[in-house]
């Protein structure tokens, strides 16, 4: 049987085979590459329980100084509803000086005084309050959740009383999609973004330059292959490594870290795959321009890492960025692929909010890679 026989028989053009053949190649580079391997499967677990545990924006035992300066049944009484609360580590005291040095510190976030005429000051409800709080304005957001819980816990131990609050007003928040206000129902989605951008990115550019020191990469430019089909052979496997990674790190979520999936796996499956455009368009682009480990590492990590990290909502709210900064983060394929992935495990298949950021993924995926292809030329000209 000659050539083109087996041509007519194996059922596949040429430039199907060359591309299988640098699928098959690209596949065995990956399996054979330790740190490929560590960054895949590794690295996720790793992060996932770091953001799951270590990390967290919940704020419980906020140690606090109640300054009993009465000994009477209603300021007892105040004084057990604050230690009662899961949000408050009280520390008792007789003396606001007691407990001054130990907010200077740092040790205390604050303190609640219980005056000694509590029962004369709630006779006269409306025109001074009740209790004294003051807290430590270092830390901001510490010092708001503080006063606020502790006026709460004023409100609720009065209603307990029978009493009405200061406000006259009986409040009481429903939240929708994260009841239990944990954080971890919206940090684990955000550091599976982030695994996958290291993946895609990252991994990527590595490996694509490591090609060019080695110069592996100006031979498979000298081959018939097209520059598009030597592309795509590199960019379906880390298509399907990061996949599975991607997956890998939701069932994590669910299985492990107890995050309800209100979405299904198959939408979870879509927008990670749709995010590995970008991902992988950005680290082919970085290596087209660097051709070296360090600096496309460098590379990798300012264009990918930090703004993924920083400007994706992950962990800090994006309205609250001054204007310059909130319309960068619009070019950050992160903060789509994250508002994607929480609104999966927290909402379900909300495609009004699914789609938009799905095509904004795309179109940038799309710019990249074109820029990708346009800086690998196979002329070999630097």
């Amino acid at each position: 049987m000659n050539a083109t026989q087996r041509t007519h028989t194996s059922g596949a053009t040429p430039a199907l085979r060359r591309l299988r053949a640098l699928v098959r190649k690209e596949s065995l580079q990956i399996l054979r590459d330790p740190s490929a391997l560590l960054i895949a499967f590794v690295l996720p677990v790793l992060l996932l329980f770091l953001f799951a545990y270590a990390v967290s924006l919940d704020i419980r035992r906020v140690p606090i100084g109640v300054v009993l300066e009465a000994d009477g049944p209603a300021a007892q009484s105040l004084a057990a509803a604050f230690a009662a609360t899961r949000y408050f580590e009280v520390h008792p005291a007789r003396d606001r000086r007691e407990l001054a040095e130990a907010v200077a510190s740092g040790h205390l976030k604050g303190y609640v005084v219980i005056p000694a005429d509590l029962p004369q000051r709630m006779a006269h409800t409306g025109t001074q309050p009740w209790v004294q709080v003051i807290t430590d304005g270092a830390q901001p957001n510490s010092a708001g959740f503080v006063a606020r819980y502790a006026q709460g816990v004023v409100s609720g131990w009065a209603l307990a009383q029978g009493m009405a609050p200061a406000q006259r007003v009986n409040v009481q928040p429903r939240f929708w999609f994260n009841a239990e206000i944990e954080s971890r129902r919206y940090l684990v989605p955000g550091a599976i973004a982030i695994v996958m951008t290291m993946i895609g990115t990252l991994l990527t550019a590595l490996v694509v330059a490591r090609e060019w020191e080695r110069g592996t990469m100006e031979a498979l430019l000298s081959t018939p292959a097209r520059v598009s089909e030597i592309l795509l052979g590199k960019l379906l496997p880390y298509v399907g490594l990061g996949l599975v990674a991607a997956m890998m790190a939701s069932a994590l979520a669910v299985g492990v870290f107890g995050l309800p999936l209100v979405g299904s796996w198959w939408a979870v499956l879509l927008v990670s795959a749709v995010f590995m455009l970008p991902a992988l368009g950005q680290g082919l682009l970085i290596s087209a321009l660097a051709r070296n480990q360090f600096i496309a590492a460098q590379f990798a990590l300012f264009t990918g890492f930090l703004p993924a990290f920083l400007l994706s909502g992950f962990l800090f709210e994006i309205a609250a960025m001054p204007a310059p900064l909130r319309a960068l983060t619009w070019l950050v394929p992160a903060r789509y692929y994250i508002e994607a992935l929480q609104t999966l495990f927290l909402s379900g298949n909300e495609w009004s909010v699914l789609g938009p950021n799905l095509l904004a993924m795309a179109l940038i995926g799309a710019v990249l890679l074109a820029l990708a292809r346009a800086k690998t030329r196979k002329d070999l000209a630097p």
